[in-house]
């Protein structure tokens, strides 16, 4: 019985102590939401963005957020300079190069364009039905991350 309740005591430690971030895949997203519906949040980045590398780093990092993000959204982490094509609701989008190892996915510019300029860091919620129901365009604290999520579960 001590045995039982030390592995399993053990076993809740690790599980919680090092919850990991689930991010999807946009050409995941169609098959998830025929199992479960949920809200879709892209955190649209880049490599060289240090406010992005920051929220990842930080606010990503943080416990709860992971967990709530795994429990009750669809997370995806996407680099606004990935150069695969991507089919995404029922449409690709392509990698556009705009000069000697330079440019931008179609589908950030889709998803965190505002006045069609990118701003990194953006977020971009999506409903159920991949329609935009919000976009930000700035770092976002954990605790400022947390606010944001509980009114996105409302």
């Amino acid at each position: 019985m001590k045995k039982l309740f030390l592995i399993l005591f053990f076993f809740g430690i690790t599980s919680t102590a090092f919850c990991q971030l689930k991010s999807r895949t946009f050409e995941a997203i169609d098959s998830l939401q025929h199992i479960q519906k949920r809200k879709i949040i892209v955190f649209i980045h880049t490599d060289w963005c240090q406010f992005c590398q920051r929220m990842k780093n930080t606010t990503f990092k943080n416990q709860e957020i992971s967990e709530r993000l795994n429990s009750e959204f669809y997370f995806i982490d996407f680099n606004a300079e990935e150069k695969r094509n991507i089919t995404f609701n029922n449409h690709t989008f392509y990698y556009k190069p705009s000069g000697n190892n330079v440019g931008v996915h179609e589908l950030a510019i889709q998803l965190a364009a505002a006045d069609k300029q990118l701003v990194y860091p953006a977020l971009c919620v999506m409903n159920d039905k991949n329609e935009i129901i919000l976009q930000y365009h700035n770092f976002i604290s954990a605790s400022d991350f947390k606010f944001l999520l509980g009114k996105l579960k409302e």
